[in-house]
């Protein structure tokens, strides 16, 4: 840590460093989050530039909600993926539009926005263990494993493409080229991961996308096989790319805002997901805790941060951005743990540099070149990321798990992990998402979240008067 005499360097969360500083502080935030956020809005079909404004205003609204106490930067979540996708396809197949699709899963995004408000608003009346008695690691690990496993199929349904960019078939040299892509991507983002150090190791995803998408222009140019994506069919991006600096029409576009749609299905397919993002916020504001709290020692600050203690007041504001990013077209999203990580290394923890980042990226939108740029990554680039990202998010499951010291030995554990394991896997795959019951249609990781909160109250029914009676029993 670097100190100017015996007071370290480092900007709390209620101090504001230079504007210079602030800056470039702010673009580094953007830099962390830009690859997950693009990733999710790629995978799922929504709008990019939509999704990246969505990011910035309902990271702003986060900061002013929570009377800018907490300083941690929205971005789209991975783990509404597989629900969202499910959804949309199921409304694609009864012939709606895939623009209307989206509204409908921003319903959903929106209804599941209203979750987290309730659950910030119990644990600030009734405190937290009122949520861990309801929504032990045993249902919120097993819910995360499921969503990470869950997407593996999105992760490796690229790999077996058999179309290139403009819709002709390819033959077996360009295949295995897209698979070349694909393992280059996987390998730096995982070597970038394990052996960069200080601020680079925080931009793995990003230094992964760069790779992959670098070899994917290199094969382009030594072969006569087109890889990047283009947006307008019979141009390259090169032309697609040269002409959006045309005119300021062309480089300046309106990101596409559109409206929720309501729909039944919507809510019973997205709102249990946020029941899988309580813990990851959890852990998030625990370690920002710590190194805010440390700063402020290091600092010779008089003030305590009490930022642990307000959980609830966090999910509240998690609540809201996804209501906020639903609302204009935009995912559902998360306090992002990459952005922390980046605070902690650089000892900015300023929310005036966060909503900064926030104002920025949602100027950075309206950038057309931008978002072709984006568009133009290859689906073989973008399934190398997802193995590796949504793998992460099954490992963070288990790791719930074990950092709750889940007895995985007890009886009842093991009924309520089996049968939410069981039913939201095997209903994703068997059903594509949407389990047939009694004649209708049930999202599966809806019903696997529900039982399992049901079967986990109904076998914990007397189970303090028994642990009580064991502990006497040993006396």
């Amino acid at each position: 840590m670097q100190k100017n005499g015996n007071v370290a360097l480092g900007y709390l969360p209620d101090e504001n460093p230079p504007i210079g500083k602030l800056i470039v502080f702010a673009l580094q935030q953007i830099v962390v989050m830009f690859p997950a956020t693009v990733l999710v809005a790629l995978i799922t079909g929504f709008h990019v530039s939509t999704t990246i404004f969505a990011s910035g205003l309902a990271t702003m609204c986060f900061i002013l909600v929570t009377g800018r106490k907490i300083p941690l930067y929205y971005g789209s979540s991975f783990s509404y993926i597989a629900a969202i996708s499910a959804l949309m396809a199921a409304q694609k197949e009864i012939g709606m539009s895939h623009d209307d699709a989206i509204r409908v899963a921003q319903f959903g995004i929106i209804m599941s926005g209203l979750v987290s408000i309730a659950a910030g608003l119990v644990i600030r009346l009734f405190g937290q263990e009122s949520i861990e008695k309801v929504l032990p690691a045993t249902i919120t690990g097993t819910i995360a494993l499921i969503i990470g496993l869950s997407l593996a199929m999105n992760a490796m349904q690229d790999l077996a493409l058999r179309y290139t960019p403009d819709g002709v078939p390819l033959n077996n040299a360009q295949s295995n080229l897209s698979w070349l892509v694909t393992l280059v991507t996987l390998l730096s983002v995982i070597l970038f991961s394990i052996y960069l150090k200080g601020t680079w190791k925080q931009l793995p995803v990003l230094l992964g996308l760069l790779a992959g998408y670098l070899f994917a222009v290199f094969l382009q140019l030594v072969t006569p096989y087109e890889f990047l994506n283009t947006l307008t069919a019979g141009k390259t991006f090169a032309e697609e790319f040269t002409g959006s600096f045309s005119s300021l029409g062309n480089f300046f576009v309106m990101p596409k805002f559109s409206l929720p749609l309501p729909r039944w299905e919507a809510i019973f397919a997205i709102m249990p997901i946020a029941i899988a993002t309580i813990p990851e916020s959890t852990a998030h504001l625990y370690q920002l805790d710590i190194y805010v709290n440390n700063l402020a020692k290091s600092k010779n600050s008089p003030k305590t941060y009490k930022i642990a203690d307000k959980l609830g007041l966090n999910l509240i504001g998690d609540g809201i951005g996804d209501i906020v990013s639903g609302f204009i077209g935009g995912p559902a999203g998360t306090n992002y743990g990459e952005n922390i990580s980046t605070m902690a290394v650089t000892k900015n923890f300023s929310t005036t540099m966060l909503m900064t980042a926030a104002a920025i990226t949602m100027l950075i939108s309206f950038i057309n070149p931008l978002t072709l740029l984006v568009y133009s990554i290859p689906l073989s680039v973008i399934s190398g990321l997802s193995i590796y990202l949504f793998g992460v998010i099954g490992a963070q499951g288990i790791t719930i798990m074990i950092d709750k010291k889940v007895d995985m030995f007890d009886s009842r554990n093991l009924a309520v992990i089996a049968v939410i394991l069981i039913v939201g896997l095997g209903g994703h795959y068997a059903f594509g998402g949407m389990i047939p019951v009694l004649g209708i249609e049930v999202p599966a990781l809806a019903t696997a979240a529900i039982l399992g909160i049901l079967l986990n109250l109904l076998l914990n029914i007397g189970r303090k008067k028994e642990q009580a009676q064991k502990e006497q029993a040993q006396k």
